[in-house]
């Protein structure tokens, strides 16, 4: 895809609307030019394998990202066996949020959000659990307001069933909503995989919650419906087509996930058209 087909799907001249709620106004602002008109942030999924390998620390993901250029760092709440494994979870969030704060301020970096897995599914029928699963994820909002996020990504996971989905991932996603908007946080829904995957229906969500600090995470690859994570070298069976897809999840976008997968001897991604 070329630059200016991208800067047309972004929408340059409401980019800031898209980015409205409570994202950052450095995010939100525009040099046209040879200047990129946006800063990258990196996303601690691209070092899961390394992380989980034991081949680097989570807590040296800063220093890796400042390494490589990048000025932002988006979080991945499971690469954190210290916090996620702990017995009082708490107190394992607070020195998550200390560590972290830390290193930024060292670095000279900004956290920009969290992403947040294995927290329940907010689109689950079982109301117990939907419910247990919005708690969970409250504690998220929190930490990620201390550390001067904008805004947590999380998942809408739970049946297949389209318009109970429609249902449950709106009432989750509107208590979750007016929980955060007392911490100044927005809450982002990435496609990933299953009913999320899938624009228009996500659209429909955000129709229904209708709040200024709910929006979406567009991912270039992951839109996947059939295939519960998403995108992979094996093909799908069902895709959103996934240039439609971003264009049409921009509206309500905070943040943008350039994904890479395959690249050719030049470096370009091979499956997915960045140009």
């Amino acid at each position: 895809m070329k630059r200016k087909n991208f800067l047309s799907i972004l929408g340059i001249a409401g980019l800031g609307s898209s980015m409205g709620g409570f994202a950052s106004e450095k995010y939100s602002s525009l040099i046209i030019g040879n200047t990129p008109f946006f800063k990258l942030s990196l996303a601690q999924w691209s070092l899961h394998n390394t992380i989980r390998g034991g081949k680097m620390s989570p807590y040296d993901f800063g220093k890796f990202a400042k390494k490589h250029g990048f000025e932002g760092l988006e979080y991945v709440n499971t690469l954190y066996k210290d916090v996620m494994e702990s017995k009082e979870k708490s107190k394992a969030i607070k020195s998550f949020i200390k560590k972290n704060n830390q290193i930024v301020n060292d670095l000279n970096l900004e956290n920009v959000l969290i992403m947040i897995d294995d927290e329940g599914n907010l689109s689950t029928l079982n109301q117990k659990k939907r419910i247990k699963a919005i708690e969970n994820h409250k504690i998220w909002v929190e930490a990620a307001s201390e550390m001067g996020c904008h805004s947590i990504r999380v998942n809408l996971h739970g049946t297949s069933d389209t318009e109970k989905w429609k249902v449950t991932s709106s009432e989750s996603l509107s208590k979750l909503s007016d929980y955060a908007s007392d911490y100044n946080i927005n809450i982002i829904v990435e496609n990933h995989g299953g009913l999320s995957s899938d624009a228009d229906l996500l659209m429909e969500v955000m129709s229904l919650v209708n709040k200024k600090n709910c929006g979406t995470l567009p991912d270039f690859g992951n839109f996947c419906i059939s295939r519960k994570w998403g995108y992979g070298d094996n093909g799908c069976e069902n895709e959103f087509d996934k240039y439609e897809g971003v264009k049409k999840l921009m509206p309500k976008a905070f943040a943008v996930s350039a994904k890479s997968h395959v690249f050719d001897e030049n470096g370009n991604e091979k499956e997915i058209d960045y140009k």
